[in-house]
């Protein structure tokens, strides 16, 4: 994760807790936990925050940004294709969201949330089935801001 130049890595663990509700913990690479929230479309709740990482900016920034990643419906208002992809727009309050999906194996690739007809956040998904992805990049496009997540597997 990139914030500002500054990195922070360690483990991401996301867990379902119930139909509308996940918790979401990040640990530094020791296992030292650096912050733990749940969150759900209307809801977020933190749990613990590591002193340095209690910055509003950064809690908002995450909440929004796992609100906006973990959301699980997108009424569909159009649809259209371009060489590689079939395109869904999703029109929800002020904020329309793009998805993009992978015209070979029907995975989604990519959602572009705009607002006001400005792109604020590109998540990129690589993913080898529906469930889940193997890795996802978050981009702002007006901060400084970049999270990069890869599934661990057992045998890495």
């Amino acid at each position: 994760m990139d914030i500002y130049n500054n990195h922070v890595s360690g483990i991401l663990i996301i867990k379902k807790i119930n139909e509308k509700t996940h918790r979401v913990v990040l640990t530094s690479d020791f296992g030292n936990k650096l912050i733990d929230f749940e969150v759900s479309e209307n809801d977020f709740k933190l749990k613990y925050v590591l002193p340095d990482l209690d910055k509003k900016i950064v809690i908002n920034f995450l909440k929004n940004d796992f609100q906006e990643l973990l959301r699980q419906r997108y009424p569909v208002n159009e649809s259209f294709e371009n060489e590689n992809s079939k395109i869904y727009l999703s029109k929800i309050d002020k904020k329309n969201y793009y998805l993009f999906f992978n015209k070979e194996n029907n995975l989604l690739k990519q959602i572009i949330y705009t607002k006001n007809n400005k792109e604020k956040i590109d998540f990129s998904f690589d993913a080898k089935k529906h469930i889940f992805a193997d890795s996802l990049n978050l981009q702002h496009k007006d901060f400084k801001i970049n999270i990069k997540l890869f599934q661990i597997t057992e045998t890495e």
